[in-house]
């Protein structure tokens, strides 16, 4: 048994660290025992040890705010989710065997842990560690969840319920609650479960999830008891479900990854969402309900990168299709990091700028953010962002999940280290724990009495969800006893109005006394309690539709909004008239209402654009509210409409490329077709782009097929030959019958981009044999310019016919030569010389051509391999007597 003296080290590391014979360590007063030396959790030399000490150096909190260390390794390795428990305890999974193919690290026979951190002096350090549980079957797990002595895990495919039955801390019953979820061993699967205010769990899985089933094979029901049917949505999804784990909502879709959901006092969801690494994508979204978040195009599942009408300007947006309708706005992008963990912060701890915040742990940008977020119309509006942690002296820090404690204080993992993005950590070995709180603020965890009322009532104003869980369930068990109490903390005026909104929510779940204090909160100033009160009726079995036209003509935008969205998949003729009267407030002008409208006439458009056109007066398009719903609606009643605003000569041609959009979202049809092709005869100063935006919008197969869509092809190509709208009419629609021209733009253009588009089209649609052809005819000149031609192209059929060229001894060497230096000009060809060249298949001037060619390759490892058919540079020694400028002199002419 290995003994390593830990005498010198300060009380500061004393206190952060001790050691568990489960890890492999046992601790005596003075001494650190080895008892498992082949654990990863032993390999911990005196340097390291030493080294995480001044890990708090390394981070900078905000003014007001300390950073102290609360734990390190070797206790903690790799947290990829944190919880903290009522009593103050922070709860770790570790993703040590996250990806071993990739960094080659793994422990699999033990499986990851479930750790528990204890404080038990109060002064912010963890001074005890258990581990909760440790088993194979913990693989790289992503959230953590806890709910008094049980705690939810999520890894991919399975979603893990653990529960400790009598008091030690160790988990004694697991069971499966879901499973079949995609993304084992991928940060795109499932995610932490989080506890609203309404007693339901909110979780998410990103795009690699896919699916869940209920733990026993059942299936899973929605709220109107129906089976779940997953390909009816798209990418990363949002959920919320009962605490029984039976009846689940998927509440909105088209995410990417969006790593952990924040849910307010007023339940109002929050998310995160990483986009691809390196484009500035990641961004913060509040999560309207049944909203599309636009990852991927609603229609064909297309990626940002395929091109689109009416673009965004700003590429972080494009990611997103912010641009398109029936896309929920962003609150905002936050840059290229790796947002991960993130909280609501309610509490008053922390500097009052900080209150009632988004906290987001992002490790890719070093740092904890906060996003003060203010109203505007019936959305929001980030303010900018709060620095709260930043790894400013150390670029390590890779903060991974963020949360609020019983006291307000913050705490924060690390996962510690030098790569951004947990699929190729470097160092898997280390792990922090920080708490943030004010300097000097003792770790002081309140303690309540559950069963009586005025404590349950104090317990859920705390700031810390898992206290609350505890608080809002006994609450619900008190009934009747806590009603007094939950009221008399509703009806406040003095109170935040987030805390009376939490006894609102507890209120509807005790039956009997529901609806007296629902009657109250509909008629409240503050207009998030009559959001509270809205979506707490909805969330009741009986028919909402009576509440909802108490709001509809509510002063606030925000409140409409939940009307609006309150109507989703009610076909009854009240919810008509909601929606109706609602569309009758918009003014325009704000997206988040618009959406919400379109979320609220989902799969009733066909009855509600034309009640809609009815009431709202002559030439409705005029007006900017009307411009907006007929950009929306989805049916083809809307179709005219779309016609007059894309061809209204008085907006701009960049203002009317949201209807030429608009028209995708229908399948093809007459009405489409028909209206298309008027949009091309409209005579205007931008009418060949109007008229080509018009025909790429058409069917293909109409365009290919019919006489009408033949003849407004034919003449966009003649008023468009030699340009790029002519090549990109020619790629879409590969009209044959413009071969000839397409080889006259070839030869006369073959320096410039267009004249390689048409080489390239060239090839493409008239094949190898063809170009043979034309090859074998040309003059030397003409021959040279149609390689040029081709020479970017980097298809198997181009380097064929630039190779068979270089290395046929019956053209002429200047064909051949100009051949052998055209083969490199894509990557593709690259390959193709190098080999040439290294099977000696040039000699002369053909192969210092292709030498030439390669001089500017695309690629760092191929200048490199060319670097030995150089030629080498001539030395010359100088006698000592002869001038600088006959040396230089000399040297250029040997050179020569």
């Amino acid at each position: 048994m290995k003994r390593l003296n830990l005498k010198g080290i300060s009380c500061f590391f004393a206190a952060s660290f001790f050691f568990l014979h489960t890890s492999g360590f046992s601790q005596t007063s003075d001494s650190l025992v080895v008892t498992n030396p082949d654990s990863v959790y032993a390999r911990f030399s005196e340097a390291e040890k030493r080294f995480s000490i001044n890990a708090a150096l390394g981070v900078q909190a905000a003014d007001g705010l300390d950073a102290t260390l609360f734990a390190s390794e070797p206790n903690l390795v790799n947290p990829t989710s944190i919880d903290v428990d009522h009593r103050g305890r922070v709860w770790v999974l570790e993703g040590y065997n996250y990806r071993p193919s990739v960094n080659g690290k793994s422990e699999l026979g033990m499986g990851d842990r479930i750790l528990i951190l204890e404080d038990k002096d109060g002064d912010g350090k963890a001074d005890v560690t258990k581990v909760f549980y440790q088993g194979p079957e913990i693989n790289a797990p992503m959230g953590i969840w806890v709910m008094g002595n049980k705690a939810i895990v999520s890894q991919s495919p399975y979603v893990w319920l653990f529960t400790d039955t009598d008091g030690d801390d160790k988990a004694d019953k697991k069971e499966i609650l879901f499973k079949g979820i995609g993304g084992a061993q991928n940060d795109a699967g499932i995610h932490s479960f989080v506890f609203g205010p309404d007693g339901k769990f909110y979780f998410n899985y990103g795009n690699a999830g896919r699916q869940l089933v209920d733990g026993q094979d059942r299936p899973l029901l929605d709220k109107y008891e129906r089976p779940i049917d997953f390909r009816q949505y798209k990418q990363g999804v949002v959920f919320r479900c009962t605490q029984d784990f039976r009846k689940v909502e998927i509440l909105a879709e088209n995410f990417r990854n969006g790593f952990e959901l924040a849910v307010d006092s007023y339940g109002t969801i929050w998310q995160s969402d990483q986009e691809e690494p390196g484009n500035a994508g990641d961004r913060v979204s509040y999560v309207m309900e049944n909203g599309n978040f636009g990852y991927v195009d609603e229609m064909n599942n297309n990626s940002w990168r395929i091109n689109r009408t009416n673009l965004e300007d700003e590429i972080p947006r494009r990611h997103w299709h912010q641009n398109d309708p029936g896309v929920v706005p962003n609150l905002m992008e936050t840059g290229s990091g790796f947002p991960m963990g993130m909280t609501i912060y309610e509490g008053t701890l922390l500097p009052r700028r900080f209150w009632d915040q988004i906290i987001l742990a992002d490790a890719g940008l070093n740092s904890v953010n906060a996003f003060p977020v203010k109203d505007e119309g019936a959305g929001f509006k980030s303010t900018g962002i709060l620095p709260l942690v930043e790894g400013k002296r150390d670029k390590w820090f890779r903060p991974s999940d963020v949360c609020v404690a019983p006291d307000g204080s913050l705490i924060v993992s690390d996962w510690y280290d030098p790569v951004i993005g947990s699929h190729k950590m470097k160092d898997k070995s280390r792990g922090r724990l920080y708490r943030i709180a004010p300097p000097g603020t003792p770790y002081a965890i309140p303690a309540y009495d559950l069963t009586s009322p005025v404590e349950a009532v104090k317990a859920l104003q705390n700031p810390n969800l898992s206290m609350r869980y505890m608080a809002w369930n006994a609450c619900v068990k008190l009934g009747w006893q806590a009603e007094e109490e939950l009221e008399k903390l509703f009806r406040d005026p003095a109170v935040n109005p987030r805390l009376r909104a939490r006894a609102l929510w507890v209120l509807n779940n005790i039956e009997g006394f529901n609806y007296r204090s629902l009657d109250i909160a509909f008629r409240e100033l503050n207009h998030n309690l009559r959001i509270v009160a809205l979506r707490a009726v909805r969330q009741r079995n009986s028919d909402p539709t009576e509440y909802i036209k108490r709001l509809t003509s509510d002063p606030h935008p925000q409140v409409r909004r939940e009307c609006a969205l309150a109507i989703n998949h009610n076909h009854t003729y009240e919810a008509l008239d909601v929606w109706l009267q609602l569309a009758k407030q918009y003014k325009g002008h704000d997206r988040w209402s618009v959406e919400a409208l379109s979320i609220g006439a989902y799969d009733q458009w066909e009855r509600i654009f034309p009640a809609w056109l009815e009431r709202a007066g002559a030439r409705p398009e005029l007006t900017p509210a009307g411009k907006d719903i007929i950009w929306l609606a989805r049916t083809r009643k809307a179709i005219p409409y779309l016609t007059t605003l894309a061809s209204d000569t008085a907006v701009s041609f960049k203002e009317r490329l949201r209807y030429f959009r608009a028209f995708d979202f229908f399948h093809a049809g007459y009405e489409k077709t028909q209206a298309l092709l008027h949009v091309m005869e409209v005579p205007a100063s931008d009418r060949i782009q109007v008229s080509k935006l018009a025909l790429l919008h058409l069917d293909k197969s109409f365009v290919s097929n019919s006489q009408q869509g033949l003849t407004a092809l034919n003449k966009l190509l003649d008023e468009t030959y030699g340009t790029e709208d002519y090549i990109e009419l020619v790629e879409r629609y590969e009209p044959t019958t413009e071969n000839d021209r397409l080889f006259r733009l070839a030869l006369e253009k073959h320096n410039e981009v267009i004249g390689r588009d048409a080489g390239k089209l060239l090839l493409e649609q008239a094949g190898v044999t063809s170009i043979s052809e034309k090859l074998a005819r040309l003059p030397e000149d003409k021959k040279i310019a149609l390689l040029a031609s081709i020479k970017t192209s980097g298809s198997t059929e181009a380097i064929y016919l630039l190779q068979k060229a270089a290395l046929n001894q019956g053209e002429s060497r200047d064909v051949q030569a100009s051949a052998a230096r055209f083969l490199g000009g894509s990557w593709p060809g690259e390959d193709v010389v190098m080999k040439l060249l290294k099977t000696n298949r040039f000699d002369g001037e053909v192969k210092e051509a292709a030498i030439d060619g390669l001089k500017n390759a695309f690629r760092e490892e191929i200048r490199t391999e060319l670097m030995p058919f150089l030629p080498k540079p001539v030395e010359v020694v100088a006698t000592p007597d002869e001038p600088v400028d006959v040396k230089d002199k000399r040297k250029r002419r040997k050179r020569r």
